[in-house]
């Protein structure tokens, strides 16, 4: 990843202090509960620990940690029964969801062998999770609930608290990252348009405007040649090259590609949304014609780069590729009627890691509906599950989710040089284009390998967006 950020997660578990007089063995046995349930948080957040909580005051000493650190997300541990205020004040002020993890130590209890002390210690599946939920809905906080039981292990309760952690690294991503807008959306896609003060009230999300004079000139100062040699030959490996490839055809493209990398770590940027209509001479004419396999080697790395200016696919794609590990610019290209078959596809970067086989790249003396030509690159998604993502807002500049999963099938495709994929969907496409349209999404959206819209619906929870879902 060339911009790297890190979730951060407030976590902490409650019980109620009476009963620790009352029952000594409950302090020991709590903390040793407590402990465990940290290690199943995966290494890849940054944990924020308000520890065990017992009183109000101690209630608002985690919650104080956890504004100081800007956590995306907050995990409760219930260890037994405990009373609202042992939560409410750490959590009061924050404005992100709240997760219950109400699990049991034991499978199941002894009955005839548990005294009040180990009911209350390891047989608690806590009645007071109902409690916890019904006052966050009256302070307004979002919220979830997973229970289960530590006993043997519980892969469901792990893989719910992992979705969680995926989904707020992309809230760390947007406050952390930037967007560059380079240029400005294609003349007349109005359906791209859109109010970056909006998108930063909303979304966290900050736009840097760039001009491309300031991109032409963005390779000029690039002169290490074994930099240049080593981007050369990660594209060589990342493409197979029309034509043949060698390191001297590629050395430009590679110079270019050096800058772009730097130009992301100074700026902090991990989106990119740029679309160029001017006349292709010069220097305007060399990183126009390569530009999208220099943005492609960008997505590889974490960035994501949409074509024609639309900032809403570039968020989708970074959605997705936080959540996915992919995430690929698409739209709907064609039906096939006699196969009951979505053609879904577009032209520009895209991103290797959806790519089933080695992507191709080659030269073309246009790019359709676009200024120049130059190199088009084409990838190949895996058969099999697909979710695609589309975000768009209304007339009031409120965001919206719109997903789909379905299932790539194999297949004859375009070969003009655009990625596409054979999708089928539940409902057949005839139905989910209607359906997928009349949710008003943009033309485009974004796509990744895999089910993921229970973990887009996280996302969206946590950026307080609704979320249509088209077909599972």
């Amino acid at each position: 990843m060339l911009v790297k950020t890190k979730a951060r997660v407030g976590v902490f578990a409650i019980a109620l202090g009476a009963y620790l007089p009352q029952f000594p063995s409950l302090v020991p046995e709590f903390e040793a509960q407590y402990e465990t349930f940290k290690t199943l948080l995966p290494s890849t957040v940054e944990v924020i620990d308000g520890g065990i909580v017992t009183t109000k005051e101690q209630s608002q000493e985690a919650g104080d940690k956890f504004r100081a650190a800007d956590v995306d997300l907050v995990i409760l541990q219930l260890l037994t029964y405990a009373t609202s205020y042992n939560m409410l004040p750490a959590v009061r002020d924050l404005d992100v969801p709240v997760v219950l993890v109400n699990v049991q130590k034991k499978r199941a209890p002894d009955y005839e062998h548990t005294d009040t002390a180990t009911w209350l210690g390891e047989l608690y599946a806590c009645g007071a999770v109902g409690e916890m939920a019904a006052d966050l809905d009256r302070a307004g906080k979002s919220h979830a609930v997973i229970t289960g039981v530590m006993e043997g292990g519980d892969p469901q309760v792990q893989r719910e608290i992992a979705d969680w952690c995926r989904a707020a690294q992309v809230r760390r991503r947007f406050r952390d990252t930037n967007l560059a807008q380079v240029g400005r959306p294609y003349p007349g896609m109005m359906d791209l348009y859109i109010d970056e003060t909006n998108l930063y009230h909303r979304m966290w999300l900050y736009t840097k405007q760039f001009d491309w004079e300031k991109l032409w000139a963005i390779a000029d100062d690039i002169t290490d040649e074994s930099l240049i040699r080593e981007k050369a030959q990660d594209i060589l490996d990342t493409f197979d090259i029309e034509g043949g490839g060698t390191v001297e055809k590629v050395w430009e493209m590679a110079r270019y590609l050096a800058a772009f990398e730097d130009w992301v770590k100074r700026e902090q940027i991990g989106l990119i949304a740029s679309h160029y209509d001017g006349y292709a001479q010069g220097k305007a004419g060399v990183l126009d014609s390569m530009l999208i396999p220099a943005f492609s080697m960008l997505i590889k790395q974490g960035v994501a780069c949409a074509v024609e200016g639309d900032i809403k696919v570039a968020m989708a794609m970074s959605i997705l590729k936080t959540i996915a590990g992919t995430g690929q610019l698409s739209e709907m290209y064609s039906i096939d009627f006699d196969q009951d078959i979505c053609i879904i596809g577009h032209s520009g970067s895209g991103d290797a890691a959806i790519s089933a086989k080695k992507p191709t790249m080659k030269i073309v003396p246009v790019f359709h509906g676009k200024t120049g030509g130059g190199y088009l690159t084409q990838f190949y998604p895996h058969l099999g599950p697909v979710t695609y993502l589309a975000i768009t807002q209304d007339r009031d500049g409120h965001f919206k989710f719109i997903t789909a999963e379905g299932v790539n099938e194999e297949g004859p495709i375009f070969t003009f040089g655009d990625t596409n994929m054979r999708t089928r969907f539940s409902c057949g496409a005839r139905a989910f284009v209607d359906r997928w349209s009349q949710a008003g999404p943009t033309h485009h959206m974004a796509a990744a390998s895999g089910r993921h819209i229970d973990t887009i619906q996280k996302v969206a929870q946590i950026f307080h967006v609704p979320v249509e879902v088209i077909t599972r």
